[in-house]
Parts: structure tokens; C-alpha cells; sequence
């Protein structure tokens, strides 16, 4: 069985603390999606009221590019609260935006009162086309949910979000469903991950933002885990490309986080990470932190959470080694 990410957890001490530039900052849960020669970027925007996207014709100039607003919630009604983690995709030629939204900032038995939702578009610039009205995700359980992605495996779609479920203890856990199409669900979920290992349950008992690439023949599925403050991090789990996504059997866990907090570069709470390509199509991830712990409050309500950027590197055996998480992250343009 893989074991963590050895860079990340026995790496010799930098001699010097040196606290990498994001590449965006005050942007959380960031996606950047290439596609036909642009980048495209979203992420919660600290007041989470609307959805936006960037686009620039390479990475470094997200830092810099305009952001459009595509949506932005109403005042009342279920989706009036809390916009949370949009991904952008390219679903059946159809741009689709999922993300989760509430009826409200009011937490309920522990929980925020979140469900996922998706808005559309057809146009080939989704930065000048209209958008749909949202359409709810609808999943067998009623339940606070959040953090949708999605991946193409032969010709089928499948979407991957993170659920309480009331009869299992903790916050949320992780679930695939093949897509009937940009907006519904096919069949009946599968349960891929609970928080069961000591660093997925510091202060909250969580499995979320998973995101999945294909390579070296397998499935990597990177979700992250614990409180949003120094103890989030980054696990991983895994499948042959050629199984059943939709069979847990065919999925393995790391028993170790592949990215954790960097104190030594002043990075705290890596996390809710997703990929790319650079431009010579050379592997990317991407993910936010902080660069302190001292958070006042809770920490949903700090807006200090920026986005960085840094190369995957890959081990002997096909698998990414992330290194420290300040290490090698890739400055915005100037």
C-alpha cells in the first residue's frame, strides 16, 4: 500500500523561512480548468455572494485577469447564503458551474444547511454567453452537501461530492455517482470515503473537496480532510483506470496525508486542491493556505485563504509526490 508523501512528512528543515507568493490572492477552493488554448479559474470569493471566473492565456496571468460575474445569489430562497466552492467544467460540450449553496448562514445540528447546485451554458465563451437558472443536484439524501467535481472515464461522466450522512458519525464523506447528464444523477451513489484516520478528524470529522486525475493507469482521487484551519490537509485515495468506478472495492486509501501544513515556509491548511496543466502540459496543483494560524473566530469567516500553484512530481511507482507545500509554488505575473 502507498505510504504518505515522504517530502511532505520527513523532509529536512529549510535553513531559512521563506513564505511563498500565491498566485491569487483571498481566493479559496480554487479550480483552474484548460481548455482551448485559455485558463479559466474560479474559487469562494470571501463574501460569498456570487460566482466569477478568470481567464488568461497562461497561468501566471490569472493573477491579473478581470473577473466576470456569472451568477449572483438572490436575496432570499435556498440559495441566498454561503456560495461555496464552484468548479467549472466542460460536461457533454456544456459548461457547467457546480457549487453549493444555503438558505442561510444558520447552523443546524452542527451542520450549515448547504445542497449542490448547477448553472449552465451553452455558448462557446462562458465568459460572454447566458447562464441557466440553478438546477439542485438532487442526491438520495436530503442532507448538507457539498464540493461537487466530475471526470470522464470511457465515455461516461461521473460526479464526485462530499454528504453528511445522518446515520454516520462526522461532518461529511465522499460519494460517486455516474452523471445522466450535466445535471442528473444516474443510479445510486457509492460510498467511497469516511473520516476514520486520526488526521481526517481534527475538530471536524470531515472528507471533502475531491478531485480526480487520471494517470499512470489509475484513478487519483485527492479530497481533503479535518478543520479549515492548520490541520486541514490533503489524503488520497485510488483505483486501476480500468475497474469500475462505481465499485468501492476497486478504490484503496492512503493511511497518510500527502499535504499538510509547511511551517517551515509558512504555509498552514493545504487544501481543497484541484489540477492542471502547465503549458508544456507538464502536471499542476492547485490549492489554497494560509500563511498563519492565528485566526480570530471561525475560520470559514477568514478571508485569508489564497490560491497557489506548484508542480507534481511522481515517484517511481506512478504516484504524485507533492513535496512541501511552500515549495516550488509558481509566482503570478508581474
Amino acid at each position: 500500500m502507498m505510504t504518505a508523501n515522504r517530502s511532505s512528512a520527513h523532509a529536512k528543515e529549510p535553513s531559512m523561512t521563506l513564505t511563498p507568493e500565491p498566485l491569487v490572492e483571498q481566493r479559496a477552493d480554487p479550480w483552474i480548468l484548460a481548455h482551448a488554448g485559455h485558463y479559466y479559474f474560479i474559487a469562494s470569493v470571501p463574501d460569498y455572494d456570487r460566482l466569477e471566473i478568470r481567464r488568461a492565456d497562461d497561468i501566471a496571468g490569472l493573477a491579473k485577469a478581470p473577473a466576470t460575474t456569472v451568477w449572483r445569489k438572490p436575496d432570499t430562497g435556498p440559495l441566498c447564503a454561503l456560495i461555496w466552492a464552484p468548479e467549472l467544467h466542460r460536461v457533454d460540450g456544456v459548461w457547467v458551474i457546480y457549487f453549493a449553496a444555503a438558505p442561510s448562514r444558520e447552523i443546524v445540528d452542527g451542520l450549515f444547511q448547504h445542497r449542490m447546485y448547477a448553472i449552465t451554458c451553452a455558448a462557446d465563451d462562458p465568459l460572454a454567453g447566458d447562464w441557466s437558472e440553478p438546477v439542485q443536484m438532487e442526491t438520495p439524501l436530503d442532507s448538507f452537501c457539498l464540493d461537487a467535481t466530475t471526470f470522464q472515464l470511457r465515455g461516461r461522466n461521473y460526479y464526485v461530492w462530499a454528504q453528511k450522512d445522518p446515520a454516520i458519525p462526522g461532518n461529511s464523506n465522499l460519494y460517486i455517482a455516474e452523471l445522466a447528464g450535466p445535471t442528473r444523477l444516474a443510479g445510486t451513489p457509492t460510498s467511497l470515503s469516511v473520516p476514520e484516520y486520526d488526521w481526517e478528524t481534527r475538530g471536524f470529522l470531515v472528507n471533502e473537496g475531491p478531485a480526480v486525475l487520471q494517470r499512470h493507469g489509475r484513478l487519483l482521487l485527492t479530497y481533503s480532510a479535518s478543520a479549515t484551519d492548520e490541520n486541514y490537509c490533503v489524503g488520497l485515495l485510488w483505483a486501476d483506470a480500468d475497474s469500475d468506478p462505481l465499485d468501492a472495492a476497486s478504490w484503496s486509501k492512503s493511511p497518510t496525508p500527502i499535504l499538510v501544513s509547511d511551517p517551515a515556509h509558512e504555509i498552514f491548511g493545504p487544501g481543497h486542491n484541484g489540477f492542471t496543466v502547465d503549458e508544456d502540459g507538464n502536471d499542476l496543483l492547485v490549492y489554497h493556505a494560509r500563511t498563519y494560524t492565528d485566526i480570530q473566530g471561525d475560520p470559514l469567516w477568514d478571508p485569508n485563504r489564497h490560491t497557489y500553484v506548484k508542480p507534481i512530481r511522481w515517484d517511481e511507482q506512478g504516484f504524485p509526490d507533492f513535496g512541501r507545500a511552500g515549495e516550488d509554488t509558481l509566482p503570478p505575473a508581474r
